[in-house]
């Protein structure tokens, strides 16, 4: 991958806007299940201008479900966050009579319901049931497996995983999780609705935690060790995390974190590491390739990603300017405390 001269990674392609009113090509979308997470996702689209009706496993928790959604979203328009039309769009939501009212003339099911493999087999074999044959089928799990939930459907070329993250309204990932039978071209149907309702998908195989959660969970058991060796409390290691690495990522990933600091500086850390810890810091082949080849980041014109010249440069220039205003937002906005919700001066 060339990493050309920077520009600004928070700037949003213009194609990625959220929509301001509904549009008719990207259909209705059947959100079965009005949970957290269930309600979240229909903010989502809501707020974009696009239709979308509910069901749940039994007609009387459905019936609140819009209900519920107009609560939600009032309290977003109260305290700012959302505008005053949106809850007009709300008011729109309906309520079906069940899987099968809610799925027959959908674009796009999401199914939401618990994690719980044997009531997502019932509600995705009732999905594939009444669906018709162009309807995507995507299961929000955040651990189960792919290849077993695509077993539950007929036609598991339709099927694929869409992993939002909590809250779903504001947080902008979404790993789009490929079944062993998904058809790229839904994938990119569904990629290309994500975008345009403001999401930034990512597509990823259907491996155990998918990548989110296996690094998500990786950090948190290396932070809950820390905690049971005495090396710090949860709260300081929260600040650390928050303050220090956390810093940068809204910004980096990991990759490019670690091209900027320099790929033989990260070997050597990490041989530190697995002298210290263990097999579970084994320096990984790909690192230790990259450096074989003088593959050494942005100084050396290439690592992980490769670099026009100059581009390394102006690549750290921009990031301390980045740097730098995520800092005066943190002052201005400092993150809550956790003993009370007030934030901390």
């Amino acid at each position: 991958m060339t990493v050309p001269a920077p520009t600004t990674p928070t700037s949003r392609p213009e194609g990625d806007a959220p929509m301001a009113a509904a549009n008719e090509s990207a259909g209705l979308t059947a959100i079965i299940g009005a949970g957290r997470m269930g309600l979240g996702i229909a903010e989502s689209f809501v707020i974009a201008g696009l239709d979308v009706v509910f069901a749940e496993v039994t007609p009387e928790r459905a019936q609140g479900s819009p209900a519920r959604l107009a609560d939600r979203m009032r309290a977003h328009v109260d305290a700012g966050l959302v505008d005053g039309a949106a809850m007009a769009r709300a008011a729109q939501v309906r309520a079906a009579d069940d899987i099968a009212d809610a799925v027959r003339d959908a674009d796009l099911v999401i199914e939401c319901v618990t994690e719980d493999i044997g009531v997502k087999e019932g509600v995705l074999r009732a999905c594939d049931a009444a669906a018709g044959p162009r309807t995507i089928l995507a299961s929000n799990t955040s651990s189960l497996n792919i290849t077993t939930l695509a077993g539950f459907v007929e036609r598991p070329e339709r099927f694929l995983g869409m992993h939002w993250f909590n809250p779903p309204e504001w947080t902008p990932g979404v790993e789009v999780v490929l079944g062993p039978h998904t058809d790229r071209a839904n994938v990119d149907r569904v990629v290309e609705l994500l975008r345009l309702i403001g999401k930034q998908p990512s597509v990823v195989a259907g491996g155990v935690g998918f990548i989110a959660n296996r690094l998500q969970m990786a950090m948190f058991c290396e932070a809950a060790r820390c905690v049971e060796e005495g090396l710090a409390s949860p709260r300081d290691i929260d600040e650390v995390v928050r303050s220090c690495f956390g810093f940068r990522l809204p910004f980096f990933g990991p990759f490019q974190i670690a091209d900027m600091a320099g790929l033989d500086v990260y070997e050597a850390v990490v041989e530190q590491h697995e002298q210290g810890l263990g097999e579970r810091f084994r320096v990984p082949d790909s690192l230790r390739r990259l450096v074989r080849e003088g593959r050494c980041g942005t100084a050396a014109g290439g690592g992980f990603y490769d670099y026009e010249p100059g581009a390394g440069d102006r690549l750290l220039v921009e990031r301390d300017r980045l740097y730098a205003s995520l800092s005066g937002l943190l002052e201005r906005q400092p993150p809550p405390s956790f003993d009370g919700g007030e934030p901390r001066r």
